[in-house]
């Protein structure tokens, strides 16, 4: 039988955790709940108030943000033998009744990592104040440039699922701690070829705060996707390998420097002597931009079509497996 175990984050949810924890099927086999030094002391209540078998209270002595706190029950359930972590916010923005949907594809080695995804359906995003709207579709844009699933959307959705084979392939002591937790997964999970699937679920809003501000985080999320997709080209295109995808992006940014480089020289000139650029000058500068952007264009469609589609799952013993 498949072992599986839910990790919830703790921190100022003191109002929802034990009605989240109540809805928590009874396939699961352990409740990992983390207080992320929670100054509502939300793990002590749920040691005091919840008589729940499964559940086993980690306290932190500093915040660690809800990547170190996942980062804690995942190895946690790495020492039980779970097989399957699914990661369940205490807020009540997520139905613990969807955790089947998470957990199925898994099971059936169709995926190594599934996560919610608020956009796929119209009434649900109808629900989600415009700013998060915006700021959530924008992120997921950004997302797919460094993580290198295209198909994928609402990357930082908290609802995920992980088989612990993939997860002993990551390094969990370098994932980001705070809230780019999980944009950080899909990268280092794009590193090792792991199979995502976006898992469609509603949006929940109700009187809980978010910790997390669009406005604030999205200048910050936007530096930290750029470092990722340019490390992860170095390794995919350079490193690892070196294939037509790293020739289309390669020949294309020389393209397009050459040809930005001996326009800018051509306009200084005209501007320095007084003398217009003639005809033949300016298709020399954008004959190499034009060709430039046609290269960058199919290094992109090079790039979506590389996204994994084969689980890590498919390569391991019956045994082993689940």
């Amino acid at each position: 039988m498949t072992k599986i175990a839910v990790a919830i984050p703790c921190y100022k949810v003191r109002k929802h955790i034990l009605d989240v924890i109540s809805r928590i099927p009874a396939s699961v086999q352990r409740i990992y709940v983390v207080d992320d030094k929670c100054p509502e002391e939300s793990g002590l209540l749920v040691q005091q108030d919840c008589t729940d078998p499964r559940i086993h209270v980690i306290f932190h002595e500093s915040n660690q943000g809800v990547g170190g706190a996942i980062r804690s029950a995942y190895k946690k359930a790495l020492d039980d033998g779970m097989d399957i972590i699914v990661k369940v916010d205490g807020d009540g923005q997520m139905d613990p009744s969807l955790i089947p949907l998470f957990t199925t594809p898994i099971e059936k080695r169709h995926a190594d990592y599934t996560k919610g995804n608020r956009f796929f359906q119209p009434a649900s995003l109808r629900q989600m104040p415009a700013i998060r709207l915006i700021g959530n579709a924008a992120l997921s844009i950004i997302n797919k440039f460094s993580s290198g699933y295209w198909s994928i959307m609402d990357p930082t959705n908290g609802y995920t699922a992980i088989h612990v084979h993939v997860l002993r392939e990551l390094p969990l002591d370098d994932l980001e701690r705070r809230y780019f937790f999980e944009s950080d997964m899909l990268y280092q999970l794009s590193l090792v070829r792991a199979v995502v699937h976006d898992v469609p679920m509603n949006a929940v809003y109700a009187d809980e705060k978010s910790n997390l501000k669009i406005t604030k985080v999205l200048p910050e999320f936007a530096v930290k996707h750029a470092i990722r997709f340019f490390k992860r080209y170095a390794y995919q295109y350079l490193l690892r390998d070196f294939n037509i995808g790293s020739l289309y992006s390669i020949s294309g940014m020389l393209m397009l420097i050459s040809g930005a480089g001996f326009g800018i020289y051509g306009w200084l000139q005209s501007v320095a002597t007084d003398v217009p650029a003639t005809s033949g000058t300016v298709m020399l500068a954008a004959l190499p931009i034009i060709i430039g952007i046609q290269f960058i264009i199919a290094f992109l469609h090079h790039d979506v079509s590389r996204e994994p589609v084969t689980p890590l799952l498919a390569d391991l013993p019956d045994a082993a497996r689940l």
